[in-house]
Parts: structure tokens; C-alpha cells; sequence
């Protein structure tokens, strides 16, 4: 015992550590004290996966950008930024690939791609619908199957010739031929549905007979594709064949338990909390996402790759009231612009174009490159034969059928790390995706160009032979075609196509309903079923419409964009359309205006936007296309602007006003541009002399207020002549427009004094014709003044009883047009401010010798005006539109141009 308290008691107590002895806490400060941020730390990942992002992002964007002008996807960017970022190219560079891309670092980079992975493979399984395929099944199967058996049968044949001659490349795992052949046979038969879709969309086929086959056949050949893969996937990880069977058996059972137990309980789910007729709820958006991840996980574990389950995930979603369009939109941008990039960084990093160092590798490339292409062509080209589309259409459903893509190299990657593919042969692979999916787009348009699509459009239709030929037809087929009749009528407007935009609806419907048809003179008085008398009718009848109503067929645009969401909606256009709040608004507006209505949906680029406009115009065999002037500035209805900034913001240059000169210069027939100043069926509120300020108190006050129904509904047209085509075709529409027993309208004849006038052209030089807008001077010498007045006067002394109480036609003598015309504007237009809005409308050219452009700057002058609209507005609506615009008349605008001969 005693020793025992010696020894504590002779124990010496150690030194108390110092500040600078002992281990010290982590480097709170970073950079700030000397860290490197590009030094991988397994504890904090994060940094050195941020600048490896980063650098993927911004090298795939960048590669995107020219790529995207040949019409090239983007997943070529993407592919090739791979290649780029791997050893092939920058990874030469001494030091490269450790510093940005340590090996240590790849498995946090490659758990963060698989993970978008598996939500990219939801996304493709919610672009598939199987309606699609059901509904067009015969066709379908065919093209699908032969599309896929040549190419397999052919992968399974060069398959020998791969196996013995790379099976001695190191990293592979000791698999049987059988499984390699099968996989071989996958990557040779495969297409790539996503990027399908979208050249499809891009080159505006997907409304075509060949669109159609293509996609049909591509949702068949997609899932069979996944099928064969999950089957290949099995064999090589199962242990032994018994193993493998077990797989594929829990594997299909796996499949019909979401179809028959999960699908109808999450379809339930979905209706009860309304997601499917309002979108999807956050909630809602949460239980799918769970349930992606949740097959993933059961996939992985079982055996087959994770990327299926959330593919099968994706095939159970309903497609009904646009929620898988909905879901897309919601989940697309963070996967396409986020983590597909990471994938495909990750396949670049596999794949070194060095070890392509042979004569016999290079062999191999090209005959996988051929084998893949002739195989998806020959057996698509003739499946699409036997199903008696033509030759050429028969071409371009094989050329779409080899596309490649995206697919192709999440099938490849899934063969490296499964170690069925070597790094060569992966690579090998790799170059015949990048060339059949680069060739997909240039082969469609030299099979299947514009052109040939209008010619074999028109010979199906019996309009054409198939020289070109217009077929002849007997008088009486032509006097009872009714697009023929109505053409010969030039006077009157029978059939009007309106370019449907949501901001400019009520100015629009304002406007249109002036063109109304015929309305019973007084409202029928209905009698209860049981209380009519014994004929069952009621005691007034209603008169009867003699009329036939005007037609107007409103085409909405929407624009086509590189996300999958706006692929899906062209792929459902239909239900698209169907279910358009735009279009809907506009069939129920032409019901209550006694007009005949049809309604479509177009998702084209915004760069197509007056091409598909003028095809639509054409097809409807339109007499006017009624164009408003966009009241944001912008193409894009999303764009909101304040009230404060709105007409300045309207009428300053921008893609709207490039989308209407585009148009006018092609337009098949009449057009009208409409410019909205306060025309509307809603009563106008009076401006109130001060700006107040607004408090929580007063929003809520005001918010709700009903307006009150106008009390005049009046509107006032003034209409200035001066002579030429535009403007006799605009006489005519003034005089359509004033049947509607509220339109009065004033008609100026605006008789130039072509001497005085004469004195402010400067030169021959200010003749031009710019824009697409006629300058006075160069079109004067069409027809002399006394023509025009001739035709003034016939035109005054047709007007029928009706309207002379109403159309005052009237001579004006001027030396200063714009100035005259400016003062006659104030003094006619915007007098009754509580009417429904007064309009001038205008022909687009004009052919008088004054110089407006000039006399445009002196009434600016005069008006004190410093805020001018942009030159744009010049070019689309001409000299005498802008400086209306300019001195800010009170009064909508219509700028009328004829149809070119």
C-alpha cells in the first residue's frame, strides 16, 4: 500500500500543451490561408465537384452553340464535350486529369450522374405513350420489328468478330459469347427515342404520315430495347443460368405488380388531390419522385441496372390532362442542364480515341458504323414499303430509325461497368453513336426536303399528278367548291385567320365581333317543355339566318424549345389543342358572335413562326390573316411589362415586329396588322390625375372590383385614301366592317397637291424600297390620280341604303397630308371616351408623291413628341402608321396590305 501512494505521489505532472503543440482543428479559413481549392479532400467533396461541373456546364453550352446552327442535337455537344474533357484531347495534357479530374473524385462525380441518370430515364418513360403505339399497332410492329431484327441479327455477326479479336483486352469480365452477342445485338438495334422526338419536332415532321410510322415504331422499339437490356444486364451478374432465370422471372413479376396494383392506386391518388386536372401538386410531385427512386432501388437489387426501375416508373404515369407534360416540366431542366452533362462527361472520360492505334480497330469502326446504319435503315426502309408509303418517305422512316444518341451511350455505359465492354471497343462504339446520330438530321432533309413534303401532300390529295400537274377539274366541281366561290368575291371577307396571342384576346375578340354574322332582330321567347302548345314550338320563332357566318380560324403558337416538355406537347398536339384555354376561349367567343370557329395549336422554333402562319393561312384557303401587334414587344407570351412602360415597351423594335415583316413579305393572301389603343368591351376607367400611393389597404379594396357593362358600344372608323392596292382592298374592309349596325365610319379621299408636294423630295435616292414597305414616290406611277378618284366615287355611289346613314365619304385637298390628317384624327377619333373604342385604319403602302418621312418630323415637331416608337415600327406598318403612332392618336390602328400577285 505504501508503495502504491509513493508512486502517485512521485508522479510529476506533464506541462500544460501549448498553444502551438498537439493536433490542430481543421483550416476554417480557405483560401484566405493558403488552401487549395483544387485539392480533393474525401471529407468535403464538394469544391472540387463544383469546379468539375462547372467546367462541364460551361465546355457542353459552348459546343452547343455553332453545333445547334447546323440543327445538330444536343447531345452531340454533349458526347463531344466528353470526348474533349477524357483522355483523347485534354487529357494529354500533362497534369490535366489529375488536377480537374482526380481518380479519387470519380466516384462522388459518378454517384451524382447517375443519380440525374435515373431521373432522365423517368423523364424518357414519360415521353413515351403507349397510346400512340396502340393506336397505330399494325404499322408499328412492323417497321419496329424489322427495324430491330436486321440489326440485331447483324450486331450478333460482327459481335464474333469482336469477341476473339478484343477479348484479350484487360478489365473484362470471363463472360460466355452468348451474353456478349446479346448485348452487341442491343447496342446495334437500339434508337434513341428522346433525340428521335426531337429532330422529328425540329424539322417538323411529327405531324407527317413518316413522323407518325417513326414514332409509333420507335415507343415499341424503345421498350423492347430496355427489355433485352435488363435481360443482358441479369445474365452477366447473375452467378450462374438458374440464377439468371430467377432474375428475369422476379423481373416480369416486378412489372405487372406496378401495372395492376401500383398504377391503379397511384391514378387515385393523383384524382383525389386533383393533380391530374390541375397539374401536379408538390405532393404530389414528392410521392412520384419516391416512387422513381423506390423501383430504382428494388431494380438495382435484384440484378438488373437501377436506370429501369425508374423507367418503369415513368410507363405507369398517366398521360391524361397533360400531367406527364406537367411533371416533365417540372423535373426537365435540373436533369437536361445539370446532370446529363456529368454523364456524358463521365463516357468522355472512358473513352480514348488513342487506343483506335490499328488497322484492324479502325476496321471495326467503320464496319460497326456501316453494320449499325444499314441494318436500321434496310429494315426500316422496307417495312415502311410493304406498308405502301413511297420510296422516298419509305428512306427517311430507315435514315430516323438508325439515330442513335443519348440511348446508345447509356447502353454503352452500362456495358463498361458491368465489364462486358473493354475501354476500346466502348470507344469503338462511342464513334458509331456520334456519326449515325450526327448523319440523322442532313440524310432526312435530302430525302424527305420541304419541297418534295407540299409535292407527294398535294398528289395524295388528287390536286397534282406526280409530274406536278394540276389535275383538271369539271366546271361544276369548281363552281361548288366553296374556297373557289369566295375567291372570286374580292370585295368580302369570308375566311379569316387570327393569329392567337393571350394578351391581345379582348382587343381581338373586340375587333372580330365586328365582323359577326347575321343576329335574329329580336330574341326568341322560350316556353317550358310542359307548358308549350301542341306542335312543341315555342310562340315566337326566331328568324332565320340567311347568311352563311364568317369563318375564323384562330391559330395559337407556342414555341419549341429544347426541353422534353415542349417535345411531349407536339408529340400530343391533339390533346394539347384539346385542352387549350386560349382556343377553348375562342370557340366559345365565336358561338356567342354567331361565327364559325376552328382552333389549332402549333409548337414550332419562334424563327418559323410566319412560315407556319402563311401554311396555316394557305391551308385554310384564308381571304385575311389578322395579325395584333404583340403588347409586350416580345414573341414570348410570358413576358409581362407594367402598365407604365406598356405602349413604350409595344412599339419599340424587337422579335415581334422581325416575326410580322417576315410574314407580310410571304403572306398567301390579305393581311391585316392590328394595333391596340383602348378597343374593348369593358368600360374604360378614367385616369386619375395623381399617382396614389398604394397601401395593403387599398389593394384589397380594389382587388375585385366588377366593371361595369359599356353603355355605348359604339366605334368609329376614319379611313384616309390615298390611292393603290392596299389601300382599295382596306376601302372594301371598311365597308365590311360598317354592316355592324355600331361601326360609323368616315372615308377621306386625300387629294395631294402633287406640285407642292413635289418640293420636299430631296432626291431619286428616297425611292427605295425598304422594309417591304413601298415608299410613296416609287409606286405613284402605277396608276394616275383621276383612276383612283374614279374608283373613290364608284365605290361612294354602290353604298348601299343601309349604310349611307352611317359611311360619309368626303374629299380632301392637301398640300400636307399628315398634317391634315392629323388634325381630321383629333377632331373624329376618341371624342366619346365611354364607347367601345374608335379605330383609322390604313393601307400598308401608299402611292402619292409626298414625302411622309419628312412631314413626319415636322408634325413631331409641332406635337412636341420626344418619345418616338422604333424604326421597326416604320418598316412593318409604314410612314403613316408611325407617325399615328408617334403623335399617339386615340385610336386602335389597322394597317391593311394586299395579297401580292
Amino acid at each position: 500500500m505504501a508503495s502504491i501512494v509513493t508512486s502517485l505521489v512521485t508522479v510529476t505532472p506533464s506541462p500544460s500543451p501549448s498553444p502551438t503543440s498537439g493536433v490542430r482543428a481543421a483550416q476554417q479559413g480557405g483560401i484566405l490561408e493558403g488552401a487549395d481549392p483544387s485539392h480533393y479532400d474525401s471529407k468535403n467533396p464538394i469544391i472540387v465537384f463544383i469546379i468539375q461541373a462547372g467546367i462541364i456546364i460551361v465546355f457542353c453550352r459552348l459546343l452547343q452553340y455553332p453545333l445547334s446552327k447546323i440543327r445538330q442535337p444536343t447531345v452531340i455537344a454533349e458526347i463531344i464535350g466528353g470526348i474533349l474533357l477524357g483522355p483523347s484531347v485534354l487529357g494529354r495534357i500533362p497534369g490535366f486529369s489529375d488536377a480537374i479530374f482526380p481518380e479519387e473524385s470519380l466516384p462522388t462525380l459518378s454517384l451524382a450522374a447517375n443519380l440525374g441518370l435515373v431521373l432522365f430515364l423517368f423523364l424518357v418513360g414519360l415521353e413515351v405513350d403507349l397510346r400512340l403505339m396502340l393506336k397505330n399497332w399494325k404499322i408499328s410492329l412492323s417497321v419496329g420489328a424489322a427495324g430491330m431484327v436486321l440489326p440485331f441479327g447483324l450486331g450478333c455477326a460482327i459481335a464474333y468478330g469482336l469477341y476473339h479479336e478484343f477479348r484479350g483486352d484487360e478489365g473484362l469480365l470471363p463472360i460466355s459469347f452468348g451474353t456478349y452477342m446479346l448485348f452487341v445485338g442491343v447496342a446495334m438495334a437500339i434508337t434513341a427515342f428522346p433525340v428521335l422526338c426531337r429532330i422529328l419536332t425540329e424539322l417538323k415532321l411529327l405531324g407527317t404520315e413518316v413522323g407518325l410510322v417513326v414514332l409509333s415504331a420507335g415507343v415499341g422499339n424503345d421498350v423492347v430495347g430496355w427489355i433485352l437490356l435488363a435481360l443482358c444486364v441479369a445474365l452477366v451478374n447473375a452467378g450462374s443460368g438458374i440464377v439468371a432465370l430467377y432474375v428475369l422471372l422476379t423481373c416480369v413479376a416486378y412489372i405487372l405488380f406496378l401495372v395492376y396494383a401500383v398504377r391503379p392506386l397511384f391514378l387515385r391518388i393523383l384524382r383525389r388531390s386533383g393533380s391530374i386536372q390541375n397539374g401536379p401538386t408538390q405532393s404530389m410531385v414528392a410521392l412520384t419522385v419516391l416512387l422513381c427512386f423506390a423501383s430504382a432501388f428494388f431494380t438495382g437489387i435484384i440484378g438488373v441496372h437501377p436506370i429501369f426501375g425508374g423507367f418503369l416508373v415513368g410507363l405507369i404515369c398517366p398521360h391524361d390532362g397533360g400531367f406527364a407534360i406537367q411533371l416533365t416540366e417540372k423535373i426537365e431542366d435540373l436533369v437536361a442542364v445539370f446532370f446529363l452533362p456529368l454523364y456524358f462527361a463521365l463516357s468522355g472520360l472512358s473513352t480514348n480515341i488513342g487506343l483506335l492505334d490499328s488497322g484492324i480497330t479502325w476496321a471495326y469502326v467503320v464496319a460497326v458504323i456501316v453494320i449499325a446504319f444499314v441494318g436500321k435503315f434496310v429494315g426500316g426502309t422496307i417495312a415502311a414499303r410493304l406498308c405502301k408509303m413511297v420510296w422516298r418517305e419509305s428512306f427517311t422512316v430507315g435514315v430516323l430509325m438508325s439515330c442513335k444518341g443519348l440511348v446508345e451511350l447509356i447502353v454503352l455505359n452500362i456495358g463498361l461497368q458491368a465489364r462486358i465492354l473493354s475501354t476500346r471497343t466502348f470507344t469503338i462504339f462511342v464513334v458509331m453513336a456520334l456519326v449515325t446520330t450526327f448523319a440523322t438530321t442532313p440524310l432526312t432533309l435530302a430525302f424527305y426536303p420541304p419541297w418534295y413534303q407540299k409535292k407527294l401532300h398535294a398528289w395524295k390529295r388528287g390536286e397534282i399528278d406526280w409530274d406536278g400537274n394540276l389535275l383538271g377539274q369539271d366546271t361544276q366541281s369548281i363552281d361548288s367548291d366553296p374556297i373557289t366561290t369566295d375567291k372570286q368575291h374580292a370585295s368580302d371577307i369570308r375566311r379569316l385567320v387570327v393569329y392567337l396571342r393571350l394578351e391581345s384576346l379582348p382587343s381581338l375578340f373586340t375587333f372580330i365581333s365586328l365582323l359577326g354574322g347575321e343576329k335574329p332582330a329580336r330574341p326568341t321567347r322560350r316556353v317550358h317543355p310542359s307548358k308549350a302548345s301542341g306542335d312543341g314550338q315555342p310562340d315566337e320563332t326566331m328568324a332565320p339566318i340567311t347568311k352563311r357566318p364568317l369563318q375564323v380560324h384562330g391559330l395559337r403558337m407556342l414555341e419549341l424549345t429544347e426541353r422534353l416538355s415542349s417535345v411531349m406537347k407536339e408529340s400530343e398536339i391533339e390533346d394539347v389543342a384539346t385542352n387549350d384555354p386560349v382556343v377553348n376561349s375562342f370557340h366559345s367567343f365565336g358561338q356567342l358572335n354567331n361565327l364559325a370557329t376552328s382552333g389549332d395549336v402549333e409548337i414550332v422554333p419562334e424563327g418559323s413562326y410566319a412560315t407556319t402562319l402563311a401554311h396555316s393561312a394557305s391551308d385554310q384557303g384564308a381571304d385575311m390573316v389578322l395579325l395584333p401587334w404583340s403588347e409586350s414587344g416580345m414573341l414570348s407570351e410570358t413576358a409581362m411589362t407594367t402598365v407604365e412602360h406598356s405602349r413604350e415597351r409595344m412599339l419599340q423594335n424587337g422579335p415581334h415586329s422581325n416575326f410580322l415583316t417576315s410574314f407580310l413579305n410571304q403572306a398567301p393572301c390579305h393581311a391585316a396588322v392590328f394595333v391596340n389603343n383602348n378597343i374593348s368591351s369593358l368600360a374604360k376607367k378614367e385616369p386619375l390625375p395623381f399617382s396614389p400611393m398604394k397601401s395593403r389597404q387599398s389593394l384589397r379594396s380594389t382587388h375585385g372590383v366588377s366593371s361595369a357593362p359599356l353603355a355605348d358600344r359604339a366605334h368609329h372608323i376614319l379611313f384616309p385614301f390615298f390611292g393603290g392596292l392596299d389601300d382599295r382592298i382596306a376601302l372594301r374592309f371598311v365597308l365590311r366592317l360598317a354592316r355592324n349596325p355600331e361601326v360609323t365610319a368616315t372615308i377621306l379621299f386625300m387629294d395631294v397637291d402633287q406640285s407642292a408636294a413635289r418640293e420636299d423630295v430631296s432626291s431619286p435616292t428616297e425611292t427605295s424600297h425598304k422594309g417591304g414597305v413601298v415608299n410613296v414616290a416609287a409606286s405613284s406611277s402605277q396608276e394616275s390620280v383621276e383612276q383612283e378618284k374614279s374608283f373613290f366615287v364608284a365605290m361612294s355611289d354602290s353604298l348601299s341604303s343601309e349604310l349611307e346613314s352611317r359611311v360619309v365619304f368626303d374629299m380632301v385637298n392637301t398640300t400636307q397630308p399628315l398634317h391634315d390628317l392629323f388634325q381630321r384624327a383629333q377632331s373624329e377619333v376618341g371624342q366619346s371616351p365611354r364607347n367601345s373604342g374608335d379605330l383609322i385604319v390604313l393601307g400598308r403602302s401608299h402611292e402619292s408623291r409626298s414625302n411622309f418621312r419628312t412631314e413626319t418630323q415636322r408634325l413631331l415637331g409641332t406635337v412636341n413628341q420626344t418619345r418616338l416608337p422604333g424604326s421597326d415600327v416604320n418598316h412593318v406598318l409604314g410612314d403613316i402608321a408611325y407617325a399615328l403612332i408617334a403623335t399617339e392618336v386615340k385610336a386602335s390602328l389597322l394597317v391593311v396590305q394586299a395579297k401580292k400577285e
